[in-house]
Order: structure tokens, then C-alpha cells, then sequence
């Protein structure tokens, strides 16, 4: 789906502030804010920065950017090439378990060789039958330890904690419970992430189950974070569509507060 449609589901589903966020990508940043001004809807602009925190991968998003900003701009730039490393390297993998070639497929999905992902080859195996679901393809091949799995040095939290305040954002911990961190690596985060400036978390969200509500409400609470409510709506496969999660706790800070 584009921004436009994106950003009409959202209005049409009872929506009235809403952020972009793709993943290391701000160019649908313009046409998603010109279509919630038609559209009546506050517009928060955002990106999804892909980070490496203990040898895996976790997402920081930056809300309330600047997408004009040089900096983080040019920081996109640099992840966005390791990205497409990665996709003809998950491509080779698939061929050699006898999948054939899925680049061009995967593409279709993703428009912009730039910004493919694990998902968008996740899409692909799903429409060819390959795997009943997209979260099946991850279980089988693409998921951390399995055959397809590609691992990658994205940019440090620091660094992307840094792009986004400097562009006057808000540095938020994206989807926590999808992460396979053990307990200490997740203080380490927590702390870490802390440290450096970030100032939220995501506690109700599209990736987490009605248990990790509670679960990373309670570490907003203890690590002082703000809470960040967000679908992780990818398109009409997505768990949980736009304007239908619950609220957040009342007690939590919103880190959308100060922008309303």
C-alpha cells in the first residue's frame, strides 16, 4: 500500500493522529503528510532505523523528525546499502534450498530494491505457496537461526539514538517483545538506550501479545519511559489493522503528548 492508502485506511478507521514510519526510508514522508492534511488527520513524521544492540537486530524509531535533515538523511543512506547487500544474499540462500529465484518477487512488494526485507520475501514465499503465511516463512526460512537468515551489521543504538535527536525527534525502543534478548540483555537495552537519550517505548503494538502489553507497560514504569502505541501495520496481511489496538495505560506518559 502507498502512504495515500495507508494513511486513508487509517482516517477511515476512526484514526486522528497518525506517524509513517518505514523501515531506514523517509521518502513517503511527503505524500503521507499531504494526504492526512486533506484528510483532516495530524500527521507525525517518522522512521523505523535499523540497529544492532548485542549482535542482533533491533529497530529504534525516531518520531516527530525533521525529514529534511541532513544528517540523518545521509546515516539512512549507508543502512539502506547494507539492506540491498543483504536481500541478493537472502536470495542466494533461498535458491540454493531450492525455492528459486525470489528477488524479483520480493521486490513487487517493496517497490525499491533500497528498502527490501525479510518481510517483503516473506510475502513472496507466502503467494507462492511456499509457506501458508508469511509468519511461516520466518518459522521455516528467514527467521534468526534458520536456513534463508542473513545476519547483518546495521548501525550502532548509539548512532541512532544520535540521527534522530539531532533531526528533533524522539528516540523510542520499537516492538520489544519480538526481540530474543535473555533478561540481561534487555536491562543492558533498557539502560543502555536510557543513557543515550531515548525516551520511549513501545508497550501496545501490532507485534506484541495482550501478556506483553502488561509486560512492557511495567518496564515503561520502571525505566521511566514514555509509552508508544503503534499497529506495525505492513499491509492488509498485518495482525492487527490501523485504529484497533487498545489504549494505552492511563498512568503511562504518551510520547505523542507534547505534539497534540
Amino acid at each position: 500500500m502507498c502512504p495515500a492508502e495507508v494513511a486513508a485506511r487509517a482516517h477511515n478507521n476512526g484514526v486522528d493522529v497518525w506517524a509513517l514510519s518505514d523501515h531506514d526510508e523517509l521518502s513517503g514522508l511527503p505524500e503521507a503528510a499531504q494526504t492526512a492534511q486533506e484528510l483532516g488527520l495530524q500527521f507525525i513524521p517518522g522512521v523505523e532505523i535499523s540497529a544492532t544492540f548485542c549482535e542482533k537486530t533491533v529497530h529504534i524509531l525516531g518520531l516527530n523528525i525533521d525529514p529534511q535533515h541532513e544528517g540523518l538523511g545521509r546515516g539512512l543512506e549507508l543502512v539502506r546499502a547494507s539492506r540491498m547487500v543483504r536481500a541478493r544474499q537472502i536470495d542466494e540462500r533461498l535458491q540454493a534450498l531450492g525455492l528459486g529465484e525470489c528477488y524479483a518477487g520480493a521486490l513487487t512488494y517493496a517497490g525499491n530494491p533500497d528498502l527490501l526485507s525479510r518481510a517483503h520475501f516473506a510475502r513472496y514465499l507466502h503467494e507462492i505457496g511456499a509457506c501458508r503465511s508469511v509468519q511461516k516463512a520466518f518459522d521455516k526460512y528467514l527467521g534468526e537461526g534458520r536456513a534463508a537468515y542473513v545476519p547483518v551489521q546495521w548501525v550502532s543504538l548509539a548512532q541512532s539514538v544520535e540521527w534522530i535527536q539531532a533531526s528533533g525527534g524522539k528516540a523510542v525502543i520499537a516492538h520489544p517483545g519480538r526481540y530474543k534478548y535473555t533478561a540481561a540483555q534487555f536491562d543492558a537495552l533498557f539502560e543502555d538506550f536510557k543513557a543515550l537519550g531515548g525516551e520511549g517505548i513501545e508497550v501496545i503494538t501490532g507485534g506484541h501479545t495482550p501478556r506483553q502489553y502488561v509486560e512492557y507497560a511495567q518496564v515503561a514504569r520502571h525505566y521511566g519511559f514514555e509509552g508508544s502505541r503503534g499497529s506495525d501495520f505492513h499491509g492488509l496481511e498485518s495482525r492487527i489493522d490501523l485504529g484497533r489496538l487498545p489504549d494505552l495505560p492511563a498512568d503511562l506518559t504518551p510520547v505523542w503528548r507534547d505534539w497534540l
